[in-house]
């Protein structure tokens, strides 16, 4: 038993090596099939994650305090380390969440908030096999979105996409092509959003349109990204197939992408 006790700073670590592995295969394993989403944000890390680190860092305080107050002293620095693992895995899950809270409760973004880029039907068909987010009216109040009811207060619940777009991402504007030739504007639309790392791009010139799919680092989560050319003008659109919340990412993918067009435009 004093053995065991003596090695409880190694146990302790092996633990939180353990649920540090934990974390890295729920984060990775979606992006290379091996799991859903679901399973590995759902139940890994947002169900399961925090139970698993309240017990790695219970485990590794008691093991900090045996080693560091019993006689002899034991190898304190193994339980130290195996508390730091929880807690910066906390301290990230938290950091998340306050980015989740601090951001708009939406997913869908566009440059033009009256009449937003529309997905060509290979875009669509690949967002139903997905059992993706429905593609929502930017001029219907969210309370009357079924994903949206009763998971917003009054004061946003009356308010549109369009509204909740303009008064959080004002920044977003359409880009002039006056300069250039549609086919130059479509041209630079492709090159654009190779720059920024979307993959599956598609050109449509009798639309005037070029979509692409953007991947997450983390999770393998997919949006749809489209540009539309159209009236002199660059407009963009970045959907997240997954979530109620993109916690901005889809318009910091817009302004990313504009700035990636302006730079293959002159502008």
């Amino acid at each position: 038993m004093k053995n065991h006790l003596h090695r409880l700073p190694e146990y302790a670590l092996w633990l939180s090596l353990a649920v540090l592995a934990w974390f890295a295969f729920a984060v990775f394993a979606p992006k290379i099939g091996l799991i859903g989403w679901q399973t590995g944000f759902g139940f890994m890390t947002v169900t399961a994650g925090p139970i698993l680190l309240a017990i790695a860092a219970l485990v590794a305080v008691i093991a900090l305090a045996l080693a560091y107050f019993r006689k002899p002293r034991g190898v304190w620095w193994k339980a130290a380390l195996a508390l730091a693992i929880p807690a910066v895995l906390f301290a990230g899950l938290l950091s998340v969440r306050a980015q989740g809270e601090a951001a708009p409760p939406i997913h869908d973004v566009s440059t033009d908030v009256y009449d937003p880029p529309r997905f060509s039907a290979q875009t669509l068909a690949m967002r139903e096999e997905w059992g993706a987010n429905p593609l929502n009216d930017y001029a219907t109040p969210l309370g009357q979105l079924e994903m949206w009811q009763d998971r917003v207060d009054p004061d946003m619940a009356i308010k549109t996409h369009a509204d909740v777009i303009a008064e959080n991402y004002g920044d977003l504007q359409p880009i002039a092509t006056q300069q250039v030739s549609q086919q130059q504007a479509l041209d630079a639309a492709v090159a654009a959003m190779a720059d920024i790392g979307l993959q599956d791009i598609r050109r449509d010139p009798a639309t005037g349109t070029v979509e692409g799919v953007a991947e997450t680092f983390a999770y393998g989560f997919r949006d749809d990204v489209i540009v539309r050319i159209r009236d002199g003008r660059v407009d963009m659109r970045s959907a997240s197939r997954v979530g109620v919340s993109d916690l901005g990412y889809n318009a910091e993918r817009l302004r990313e992408l504009s700035e990636a067009i302006r730079q293959r435009l002159g502008n």
